[in-house]
């Protein structure tokens, strides 16, 4: 190989930037044998999960046990030497550290024995998570307090003779000076941080369960973590991004499911405007279309219903004439089906759609102008002001907000596998659908690229500009549009659900994708449009509840489809039979789990009672995957590349080695 001609111009410069980090063949040739010894290690661990929707207790304890991975090596370690109880008291100490430590506390009789039993144990368990990764990767997972400490322990043999005094006191003085519970968290925490190393979310985090808020908190404290939005995440970043429309959606789903909590409690927005707007103009006026879905495990004052359903109907309204401003100011959506406003006859109290009229259930909308259908009353103008500020101004929606677009896209690619929530919009001949974007058309990945652009466009725009303007009406398409990779159906049928008796009306017809996406030759022919279709190549899709108690399995497409949206929101669990599926891609292969509903966390630390969990290994890999094998093997070698040339620099001259000086 001619290194001279390789090492101009615009190389030397890199390596000469390099030259700055390792500055000595010496230190150019340590960096190689380290990065050839880490191809080798096993593959990390990574877990999938989609459709949390708000449920953040079962997510977190989802999240805590690593979809069972957790207590299959308390299993590997204690099967044969501990009680099923003890076993499932100790995986409940990793998983709820703080809480169980109380209750244990009041319940054993001599503490410092038990400290010592158990520090062995948690110990064990934490050398076998970190067994799979370098020294140096171990130390940076380690808390900062304990880290010496825990590196000790984790790297002993007990049978040494000459430091077995050494490690013993060591666990002694921390019994000793009452650090004992402190430790025990600090090992608990090492423990679920080694055992998964990247965290997949495939969409909806947001909407019908209680507190999504609390979900993202817990994401933005995760050491590894990506997210490909789903429609409703993409809506409540419209809303942060102040979009009049995306906050009339997020509050229209939230009275629907008399979810208020997330609103009020978790993001702090006042709607005290929209109450005393919805009993002002809504108080004579009939709102039993509009009452909530109320769950059977609370209680509800039937004042509270009545103002709901108020509030409901106020903002259903404003949200039917903000889409239509959406729609006629937007015709390359071609969403004008979904202007339904102007359809009304009041007088026969029926709308009519493609030619056919229907009876409605309410047509008593005081502030509809049926001459000006979609223009805002200026109370309703003042009132989605006051709104908008409100959402603005949340502090915590914002920093949320802005995690999302960090951490998120619309897809990603990683370790063969395509990951995204919704679809590929596809035609009905199984070819991808074009859209007109600029006098040009987009289809597949060109499309999704050109998405994400404008989402971020909505977001990150100079404030007022026409481009701000433009991100936000398409964050609301990507939302509810038609054929949207997000919603991926041919309409929403808020409208008709909430107003039209008629079923008929209801149907969301599903974009072509989900009956193609059965086949494994499309999914090969999407896989490649992204650039993978390897031997072991899969999507791995969110979305669409798979309904396991008639039969329908996750994994379609003779094994390239994985569709993991599975029934985490209680609303769900009844179409699907089960509380969600989950997804672990490790060294060995590829298992997919389903999970029973959960009876809550008091229940699981009282009770040491997990998720009952059903895992099935569908893909089992002949040789254990190694670093070498993933995306972070591709940049090592590329690394390793470009440390060989600097070599290779350093023995031609080309680059001068800069050796300090000791210091006598």
């Amino acid at each position: 190989m001619h290194y001279n001609k390789n090492l101009e111009a615009e190389n030397l410069r890199y390596l000469k930037l390099l030259s700055t980090q390792y500055p000595t063949v010496r230190a150019a040739a340590a960096e190689i044998i380290n990065l050839q010894a880490v191809m080798n290690l096993p593959k990390g661990t990574e877990h999938f999960m989609s459709d949390l929707h708000g449920e953040y207790e079962a997510f977190l304890h989802i999240l805590n046990n690593a979809s069972g991975v957790i207590k299959e090596k308390v299993e590997v370690l204690y099967k044969n030497t501990l009680p099923e109880k003890d076993r499932a008291i100790l995986a409940t100490l990793i998983y709820y550290t703080d809480a169980k430590l109380k209750e244990i506390k009041e319940t054993v009789a001599d503490l410092d024995e038990w400290y010592r039993i158990t520090l062995h144990r948690l110990l064990e368990v934490c050398r076998l998570v970190a067994s799979k990764y370098t020294r140096a990767k171990v130390r940076q997972a380690l808390p900062k307090d304990f880290a010496y400490i825990i590196d000790e322990l984790l790297h002993t043999n007990y049978g040494e003779l000459n430091k077995e005094n050494y490690y013993a006191n060591i666990l002694s003085t921390i019994i000793e000076v009452d650090q004992a519970d402190t430790f025990i968290i600090a090992v608990c925490d090492t423990i679920k941080r080694l055992v998964v190393d990247r965290l997949h979310i495939v969409g909806d985090i947001f909407d019908r369960g209680p507190r999504a808020d609390i979900i993202m908190d817990s994401l933005m404290e995760h050491h590894s973590v990506d997210i490909q939005w789903g429609n409703h995440d993409i809506l409540w970043m419209g809303a942060a991004a102040g979009s009049r429309t995306c906050i009339a959606n997020v509050l229209n789903n939230s009275m629907n499911y008399s979810n208020l909590e997330v609103i009020e409690t978790g993001y702090g927005i006042n709607l005290r405007p929209l109450a005393l707007f919805a009993n002002e103009v809504y108080q004579h006026v009939n709102t039993d279309c509009f009452s909530p879905k109320l769950s059977a495990e609370h209680s509800y004052n039937p004042k509270d219903v009545l103002l709901i359903a108020r509030m409901h109907k106020a903002i259903a309204i404003i949200l039917f004439k903000l889409e239509g401003q959406i729609v006629l100011r937007n015709p390359s959506f071609q969403m004008e089906d979904r202007l339904l406003l102007d359809k009304i006859d009041y007088n026969a109290k029926q709308i009519t759609i493609d030619g056919v009229s229907y009876p409605l259930s309410d047509t008593e909308f005081p502030t509809v102008d049926p001459q000006n259908p979609y223009q805002l009353s200026p109370e309703e103008a003042e009132l989605m002001s006051q709104l908008r500020f409100s959402f603005q101004q949340s502090e915590k929606l914002q920093r949320h907000a802005k995690f999302l677009y960090s951490k998120g896209g619309l897809y990603a690619c990683c370790n063969g596998n395509l990951l995204f929530h919704g679809c590929i919009p596809m035609n009905m001949d199984g070819t991808f659908m074009a859209f007109e974007v600029n006098g040009k058309s987009l289809t597949g990945k060109q499309f999704l690229d050109y998405a994400e652009s404008m989402a971020r466009q909505g977001y990150y725009a100079r404030p007022g500009s026409p481009e701000r303007q433009r991100g936000k009406d398409f964050l609301w398409f990507l939302w509810c549009g038609k054929h949207s990779p997000l919603f991926g159906r041919e309409k929403m049928a808020t409208f008709e659900r909430l107003l039209i008796p008629d079923s008929e009306t209801w149907i969301e017809t599903k974009n072509p994708y989900y009956v193609y996406s059965k086949k494994e030759e499309i999914c090969l022919k999407i896989l490649r449009e992204f650039g993978l279709g390897e031997a072991h190549s899969h999507i791995i899709n969110g979305h669409i509840p798979v309904k396991s108690k008639d039969g329908e399995q996750p994994v379609k497409a003779g094994g390239r489809l994985i569709v993991i949206d599975g029934g985490f929101c209680k609303a769900y669990q009844p179409t699907t039979g089960i509380a969600g599926y989950t997804l672990i891609y490790n060294s060995y292969g590829i298992r997919i789990s389903s999970h029973e509903p959960f009876a809550g966390v008091d229940n699981a630390i009282r009770n040491n009672k997990d998720i009952l969990s059903t895992a099935v290994v569908f893909e089992t890999a002949e040789d254990r995957i190694r670093i070498a094998d993933t995306d972070e093997g591709v940049k090592i070698r590329d690394s390793i590349r470009d440390l060989k040339l600097l070599l290779q620099a350093y023995r031609t001259g080309l680059i001068k080695e800069r050796h300090t000086k000791s210091i006598e």
